[in-house]
């Protein structure tokens, strides 16, 4: 019975693990500054799912926690619902301050990778993917972008081995 529930946990850690990593082309910016990623992001781009389905005018915000955590808040409007919809987590370095591979939760326990793997030197524009290829979004500081940026991060993203011919691009209310 002890060496079962030692088999459990050692497969449950390793299903943890998996949800923290990368895909195999993708690599975390170095020479991350926290500080300077801080504040409001605005989603171009995604790969779809469930717990965005339906969303438009998205938006993820980042601050600091008082225990060092990164504070997220992502937003968008439900146009079937006529309502935002949001959601508040909590994010952590995986290795390092300055290695832009963080883990993000929403729901206790369970983290997912949020691995920052492009980023304009600016801090303008961001390629952002999960811990395998069928999560991407391209996040902005504006609610729309050029369109040579777009197609060089399109560009970035299919090198990176994502099928970016599935994205979706939310609608972003432009003032």
């Amino acid at each position: 019975m002890k060496l079962l529930k030692f088999n459990l946990f050692v497969v449950l850690m390793m299903l943890l693990a998996g949800c923290t990593g990368t895909p195999d082309k993708v690599t975390p910016v170095g020479h991350f500054e926290l500080n300077r990623y801080l504040g409001t992001w605005y989603e171009i781009a995604r790969l779809d799912h469930s717990f965005e389905q339906g969303l438009n005018q998205i938006s993820a915000t980042y601050s600091l926690n008082d225990d060092g955590s990164v504070k997220v808040i992502n937003r968008g409007w439900n146009d079937h619902a006529q309502q935002w919809q949001e959601a508040e987590g909590k994010a952590k370095f995986v290795a390092s301050p300055d290695i832009a591979h963080l883990k993000v939760s929403f729901f206790g326990p369970f983290y997912g990778s949020y691995v920052v793997f492009d980023l304009k030197d600016d801090y303008s524009l961001a390629l952002v993917s999960g811990y395998n290829t069928d999560y991407l979004w391209l996040l902005s500081r504006t609610p729309t972008i050029a369109d040579n940026e777009l197609q060089a991060a399109l560009k970035k993203a299919q090198a990176a081995g994502f099928d970016t011919s599935k994205l979706i691009f939310p609608l972003q209310k432009t003032k």
